[in-house]
């Protein structure tokens, strides 16, 4: 039905291109680029004599030019960009020069500044709109499902959401004193940032896990979690009418936050380079270079992760709570593809998302947040390649 370029060859493009080829009926034909070949060609070699036909470049995902000259050659449907949220920009900017359809899973982050927000995607709209092609910003969980799941929360179930809590509960464990499950740089960025939630029409900010509550997690068990800023407030803020607030928790347990409080303490987590015998190096660039690769966290992970949305709104005129969410299995994962449930909860809805392209099935020239499609079909997805939702109508709020 269609061909997929694929950018980024890491641990959450490894199952997004396992996906791909589980789902050959869409995905006739995609072509794995990276900086590093080799590991596009590892992947190859493992996937291939499907009905998916597999090929693999070279590409610098910081330089337009071959960008370019890569979406020219290989004449992609859809660009699914798995590569750093740095690349965003450089990505957007080829599939605008070549007429060709945008899908990533994370927002734009200034190499040199650790703000991530959505302006400078959505800087992009009209440009998109009159080139007559899609870009779909978030097409991971959270963002992403997080987004779907609003969006049918209120399609389904309610005439205004007024509150919603997303929670993100990893019940996994590594064994490592102290490790990342996705990418140690843009994690160690995310945690040690200044929290905030959307409220009543603008932004309150918090110190670092300031505001911590602890809650109880089906499959999981009880977890302590703490409020950070996260990308899909930005745009379900916009998107969701009636919403009063937003807020984004994450678990983490006490041995990880103490790792992580040292390290800050002692400069490892600096993004300003120092000098070092002569070189510039970033500390926090360094730390990712000794710390475990997340990649190799797969075999030795065991546990759930539990992530979903607490919705608070009106139907009817009538007051209603409503839960929607996934748990998803870290060695049932692993067994499937390879890797833990990290990069399973986002490597599935990147895969669907570029589906939702390749099929038609959303299809609107500009620049989208995955709230502002119909959720339906996705849904549907969702349960047929490996993540399930569950719901609940009485669900444990969070004070």
């Amino acid at each position: 039905m269609g061909r997929c370029l694929i950018i980024g060859c890491g641990g959450v493009a490894s199952v997004a291109i396992h996906k791909c080829v589980q789902n050959s009926e869409v995905f006739d034909e995609i072509c794995i680029a990276s900086r590093t070949k080799s590991k596009c060609d590892a992947l190859k070699a493992k996937l291939d004599g499907g009905k998916t036909k597999i090929s693999t470049a070279k590409v610098d995902a910081d330089n337009v030019d071959e960008l370019i000259a890569l979406i020219n050659e290989f004449k992609p449907d859809v660009v699914l960009n798995l590569a750093l949220p740095y690349q965003d920009l450089t990505i957007m900017d080829a599939c605008l020069a070549t007429k060709t359809n945008y899908v990533d899973t994370a927002n734009y982050e200034p190499l040199d500044t650790a703000k991530f927000e959505y302006k400078w995607q959505w800087a992009y709209r009209e440009k998109f709109k009159e080139a007559g092609i899609t870009a779909l910003l978030g097409s991971g969980f959270d963002p992403g499902v997080t987004g779907v799941f609003s969006a049918y929360a209120l399609k389904h179930h309610f005439d205004e959401i007024n509150y919603i809590d997303i929670l993100d509960c990893n019940g996994g464990d590594h064994g490592y004193p102290f490790a990342t499950n996705f990418n140690p740089e843009i994690n160690i960025r995310e945690v040690s940032a200044k929290g905030s939630y959307w409220e009543d029409g603008h932004w309150v900010e918090t110190e670092p896990m300031e505001i911590k509550r602890v809650h109880y997690f089906e499959g999981v068990g009880e977890k302590d979690m703490y409020l950070l800023h996260h990308e899909e407030i930005e745009s379900l803020a916009l998107n969701i009418p009636g919403i009063k607030r937003i807020r984004f928790f994450m678990t983490f347990g006490q041995s990880y936050l103490t790792h992580l409080k040292c390290l800050e303490n002692v400069g490892m987590t600096s993004i300003e380079p120092i000098d070092f015998e002569g070189h510039k190096i970033v500390p926090l660039q360094f730390l990712k270079a000794v710390l475990p690769d997340p990649a190799s966290l797969g075999p030795r992970t065991v546990g759930k992760t539990h992530i979903g949305c607490i919705f608070r709104g009106k139907k009817d005129g009538k007051d209603k709570d409503y839960y929607l969410y996934n748990i998803c299995d870290h060695q049932e994962c692993y067994r499937e593809v390879g890797s833990q449930a990290i990069s399973y909860t986002t490597g599935v809805p990147a895969m669907i998302g570029a589906a939702m392209i390749i099929t038609g099935k959303w299809n609107k020239p500009g620049v989208y947040n995955i709230e502002e499609f119909d959720p339906d079909p996705f849904m549907d997805e969702l349960n047929k390649w490996g993540l399930p939702w569950q719901e609940s109508f009485n669900p444990t709020l969070v004070d």
